[in-house]
């Protein structure tokens, strides 16, 4: 008989073992050699973990009681997967388009980012999951009791609280230390995966082997074996239709809602295409886990005393035959099934409290700047996982010593399955109705757990334990139709199915009525647009506007969350791609939403979404998803006529009324202000022109002063043909009345042009060019395009206010594209005036050097336009710089460098 110290010094070296593998895997995918880590094996493997010990132990004990129904635990999972892996596919694209961390991110990101949704969710899965946790803790505590009863003791009371702290400290520090050691940005966790997939291979060899021995060791042969079952006790084939199907259910709902399944199946998915693999290779896996569950049950009942514990016969007849080694390796299957359960369940639910209750509170508390200026966020939030897988285990822990470990507990599985279910209608609904909002889905969950803690999680602990007899039999209050097992009157239903049905039906009737009579926000619609249409647009429409903060401040929290330098990796990249060198990138939407992306990874979409909201503020949409809203507008406006059609008619007719007197307004407006300016541009030249007119007329007058005022006259008039001639250039443009003349010259010839038309020879502005860059041939309408250059210019000759004014012109190839920047050393444009710059009568300096009506620079834009190119505004450090993107070059000298 092997001594009780001996099994301990073989858990403990099993868990080094462990230890050694994930400490292994982290430091090959630290090095960049994880490619094997992403193999399909692996990720199939992962899925093991739901296979916990309440599957390793409790289905011969299942099997036991109930015959085949332990089926249906396996059913679920193998439909799932063999049937609706499109819908897994889906939502691994969602989880990779929108960097999603858990089940928690994803349903509060397709509600708009709502961190509310995110802690509703998080609270009903650590309510669901904390019972199961404490089942895991009671097997592997049961487990150690068996060997040492075989070693001649005889525990107390005390001595299991005592294992199970034992096994609950142990398993925190594993999680700790391979699981919240770092932030990643992809949540990724290749140690923990990799230590699942060695215990998935330990304990599915362990269940073979115990089966193997039954049939051909103890039983005689398979023949032997069915006569065995067939003469047994256990009634295999006597089962409610309305009990499998609802178990299959939620077997099945519950492997798409548990946290730690949604773990393993979409945040550490790797690669989309490992979904086929595992569709056909994990069922092949369950298949094998529940071959010899029969066989084990049906000898363990005729070798064992009567009152033996079914649930632990996997480990019990082995012992009884004297098969010590067997028995020790289904102990070690035993255990890997509970620990992998608890380490991916805990690292899933300390990652869902960390971004959806400590940081949005944390955030909260430290105010509007709390992200950039207060504290360190990636120390809070590794702190805040550390001290939450704790939580969680130390939840679990008091669970097992409060239900004393006993039938309550045993039967707590199916109950956490139906707890956990609850997030499906939410799940399901938002990622293929549109429609559904947040208000219809914190409904339908609140309602959803509400109904599923007054039929089963409460009453699970016992009578009187929480809900006293006289409820559990009137009702409270005496209200017969609110009896926990009894609701709404309907008796005579398993209490399982009673309470799954009504929580689920309840919670999906609420959740689409709520949705239905309420209408989403802004970003719920642009959110429920990327989520249904994943696999059209996998990446989303960049959703910030404005800069209300510089690239500094989102460098700054960038990395108090990512590290310094992954932080400043991404903005790197982003300086390249927008071609700035080694400056900051420029705080535009598209970089702001990537930025978004990446912290999502490692905080959430919610807490990501409300750090950036902080510093940024406003959003945009794209005309794509203007078009999907509207979209959805319609099919709502639609279902609103086929109701109330007439009603319907009128509010469409006094809002299409409405919007017409706006944009009539809002024309007459623009209308006042054209006139307003044109009339006083064309004024001023006109009351000079007549003035000095006047003057002449009065003749007697000194042949110098009749000289000067002629000179003011034909000045004046020149202006005012210049700002007619910029009106008509202008309406010409916009207007699309344009012809282009294509022609093919030098750029460094049309720099030329432009400098000597611009006057800037021989003047006070210091040019300064490298010819060896402006070796490049145009295509194109190039008076049009010298016309732009003469006006970048001019401009800097007029408004650069430096002791000694320089312009750069700098030119650069990037593709098809080239780009030449126009760039001076002066005081610069203020912030508030950059969206004017382009706007035509819009002078943001000194009016008194201007010249002109303000028309220049968007003739510029309307000219790059129509020649397919474009112009934009740089912002500098100091001076102004202005980017002109030519069209497609057809360039000898570049391509010759290339």
């Amino acid at each position: 008989m092997m001594p009780f110290s001996a099994l301990i010094a073989i858990a403990l070296l099993y868990v080094s073992l462990l230890f050694i593998v994930a400490f292994w895997a982290e430091r090959h995918a630290a090095t960049g050699k994880s490619k094997w880590l992403q193999s399909p094996w692996i990720y199939t493997l992962s899925l093991s973990v739901y296979c916990t010990a309440w599957t390793f132990y409790g289905a011969v004990g299942y099997a036991a009681r109930s015959g085949l129904e332990f089926v249906t635990i396996y059913l679920g999972p193998t439909l799932v997967m063999v049937g609706w892996w499109w819908i897994l596919r889906r939502l691994v694209r969602i989880g990779r388009a929108q960097r999603i961390t858990s089940i928690a991110d994803l349903v509060s990101s397709r509600f708009g980012k709502s961190t509310q949704i995110g802690m509703l969710v998080t609270i009903i899965s650590i309510i669901a999951g904390t019972p199961y946790i404490a089942l895991q803790l009671q097997s592997v505590t049961l487990s150690f009791a068996v060997f040492a009863q075989v070693d001649g003791s005889s525990w107390e009371q005390a001595d299991f609280a005592q294992t199970a702290a034992w096994v609950a400290v142990g398993l925190a520090v594993f999680t700790v230390l391979f699981g919240t050691r770092n932030l990643d940005a992809n949540e990724r966790h290749h140690g923990i995966v990799m230590a699942i997939a060695v215990e998935a291979v330990v304990k599915l060899f362990a269940l073979v082997a115990v089966g193997v021995f039954v049939v051909w060791g103890i039983a005689g042969g398979p023949t032997e074996m069915l006569s065995r079952i067939e003469t047994s006790d256990i009634e295999l084939w006597d089962q409610e239709s309305g009990r499998w199907i609802s178990l299959i259910f939620l077997s099945g709902a519950a492997f798409l809602c548990l946290p730690r399944m949604f773990q393993v199946l979409v945040v550490e998915n790797s690669d989309e295409r490992h979904l086929p693999f595992a569709s056909w290779a994990f069922p092949l896996y369950l298949f094998l886990m529940s071959l010899f569950v029969v066989p084990i049950a049906v000898v363990g009942l005729e070798l064992l005393p009567p009152g033996s514990n079914p649930d632990l016969f996997v480990l019990t007849v082995p012992l009884f035959e004297g098969q010590n080694g067997l028995a020790v390796l289904s102990f070690l299957g035993g255990l890997s099934s509970a620990t992998s359960m608890v380490i991916v369940a805990t690292i899933a639910l300390a990652t869902m409290v960390s971004n959806h209750i400590v940081v949005p509170i944390w955030l909260s508390l430290q105010g509007q700047q709390g992200a950039v200026m207060s504290g360190d966020v990636r120390y809070v939030i590794l702190l805040s996982r550390r001290i939450s897988v704790a939580a969680v285990l130390t939840l679990g822990f008091f669970y097992y010593r409060l239900s004393g470990g006993g039938t309550a507990l045993a039967a707590i599985g199916l109950i956490s399955f139906a707890g956990a279910v609850q997030i499906l209608p939410a799940m399901l609904g938002g990622i293929f109705w549109r429609g559904a909002n947040r208000i219809g889905a914190a409904l339908g969950l609140l309602s959803g757990l509400g109904i599923w803690m007054w039929t089963l999680f409460l009453p699970s602990f016992g009578v009187d334990a929480v809900i006293s007899q006289s409820v559990m039999e009137n009702g409270p209050w005496g209200i017969a139709i609110l009896r926990p097992q009894a609701l709404f009157g309907v008796t005579g239903i398993d209490p399982l199915v009673h309470g799954v049905f009504w929580s689920i039906l309840i919670n999906t009737t609420i959740f689409i009525l709520g949705s239905l009579a309420t209408f989403p926000q802004p970003l719920e619609r642009l959110q429920g647009a990327q989520f249904v249409n994943v696999f059209d647009h996998s990446d989303a429409a960049p959703s910030w506007t404005g800069a209300a903060a510089g690239a500094e401040e989102l460098l700054i929290m960038s990395q108090r969350i990512l590290g310094s330098s992954e932080a400043q990796g991404i903005f790197e990249r982003e300086s390249e791609r927008q071609g700035r060198g080694r400056e900051f990138p420029e705080v535009t939407p598209a970089f702001v939403d990537r930025l978004e992306r990446e912290l999502a990874g490692s905080v959430g979409a919610a807490t990501a979404h409300a750090m950036i909201g902080q510093l940024i503020g406003g959003s945009s949409v794209s005309v794509e998803d203007l078009i999907a809203v509207a979209d959805e507008a319609a099919q709502i406006l639609e279902y609103s006529n086929r109701l109330e059609a007439k009603s319907a008619e009128q509010e469409r007719t006094a809002r299409a009324l409405r919007d017409a007197n706006a944009k009539l307004t809002a024309l007459s407006i623009q209308k006042d202000a054209f006139l307003s300016q044109i009339s006083h541009e064309l004024r001023t030249p006109m009351t000079s022109i007549r003035s000095f007119s006047d003057i002449l007329r009065e003749g007697d007058m000194p042949p110098d002063a009749l000289s000067r005022y002629a000179g003011i006259i034909h000045d004046e008039a020149v202006r005012l043909t210049r700002l007619l001639d910029d009106l008509l250039d202008l309406s010409v443009l916009e207007n699309g009345q344009v012809v282009l003349h294509e022609q093919t010259g030098k750029l460094s010839s049309l720099l030329d042009r432009a400098i000597g038309a611009a006057g800037v020879l021989g003047g006070k502005l210091d040019i300064r060019r490298d010819r060896k860059d402006e070796d490049l041939t145009l295509t194109t309408d190039l008076d049009r395009l010298v016309q732009v250059f003469i006006n970048l210019i001019s401009n800097a000759q007029k408004y650069c206010e430096a002791p000694s004014p320089v312009l750069t012109i700098k030119v650069s190839v990037q593709g098809d594209k080239t780009m030449v920047d126009f760039i001076d050393n002066g005081h610069g444009i203020a912030s508030e005036n950059h969206a004017l710059i382009f706007e035509k009568f819009s002078r943001v300096s000194d009016e008194s050097k201007a010249g002109g009506a303000g028309l220049g620079l968007a003739i510029c834009r309307e000219i790059m336009h129509r020649l397919n190119g474009d112009i934009t505004y740089l912002p500098q450090p100091r001076g102004t710089g202005f980017r002109v993107v030519l069209p497609k070059t057809m360039t000898s000298a570049a391509l010759e460098k290339m």
